[in-house]
């Protein structure tokens, strides 16, 4: 798909080296947007990701940043200023967890998970202001999931910080409203990526098999869906949308408890 729907926009995408933040940095650059890559362990898939969105013609920019530290953010946005002027859209994806049953969950995971999956995409946002502003506002989506509202296998530290998420995701939108900035949230179902071989005990029953029976739609969820998902609420279309989670699960949590 192409088209400039988002040309001239300047967009970060947080952990966006692999898995659904690839998918939406190659989606905000088919529809016209430059694309900051943001990556933290792997450098390798984030280099494939550059590569990608270069081959689709628009600049990109590689930053390897730890979202949680604030001295790293405070460098990754100045590198941003000083390459691109500015920013218009920031994807807040970046995420983290440890994935055990409550018994065994140690203070240490809570720490990171909250600080990776919340803290985080609070003064990411904070401090993408000061680059949006000049241009006369701009867009901000936090990448949530549905282990938010439901609860899942050994998900209790991640589905924590994505219902923090959501509650900041809200009052973001509130705040920074009169400076024209529109922030929301997707919230995800099951998408099958490299992530995904972390769930062992989740992976036992979202099988392909077992896909037709719980997922209305029939089919597990891509990251180009949600990608999909993303690039709508930046886009004009969206504008009256504030504060929103959009819950993109072909149905999953409609028919389940």
């Amino acid at each position: 798909m192409s088209n400039s729907r988002l040309a001239g926009k300047i967009a970060l995408v947080t952990g966006s080296g692999r898995g659904i933040g690839k998918a939406i940095a190659l989606r905000l650059a088919s529809e016209g947007a430059d694309v900051v890559v943001n990556f933290f362990r792997n450098r390798a898939p984030a280099q494939e990701t550059i590569e990608a969105i270069q081959a689709v013609g628009r600049r990109t920019r590689l930053i390897r940043a730890d979202v949680s530290r604030e001295d790293d953010l405070e460098r990754m946005y100045g590198e941003i200023q000083s390459a691109f002027g500015g920013l218009d859209i920031l994807i807040n994806n970046a995420a983290s967890g440890y994935n055990h049953p409550i018994m065994e969950q140690k203070v240490k995971g809570w720490d990171w998970t909250m600080n990776i999956n919340a803290r985080a995409a609070l003064f990411a946002s904070q401090r993408a202001v000061a680059l949006m502003e000049p241009r006369g506002g701009g867009i901000i989506i936090n990448i949530s999931s549905i282990g938010s509202m439901r609860v899942l296998p050994e998900y209790v530290l991640v589905g924590a910080s994505k219902a923090a998420l959501e509650a900041v995701t809200r009052y973001l939108a509130v705040e920074l409203a009169p400076m024209h900035i529109i922030v929301n949230a997707v919230s995800a179902g099951f998408v099958l990526t490299e992530a995904t071989d972390h769930f062992a005990t989740v992976k036992e029953w979202i099988t392909q098999e077992q896909i037709a029976k719980r997922i209305p739609a029939g089919r597990m969820l891509t990251a180009e869906d949600v990608a999909g998902a993303v690039a709508f609420l930046c886009g004009p279309d969206a504008a009256m949308i504030r504060g929103q989670v959009l819950v993109i699960d072909g149905g999953y949590t409609l028919t389940t408890s």
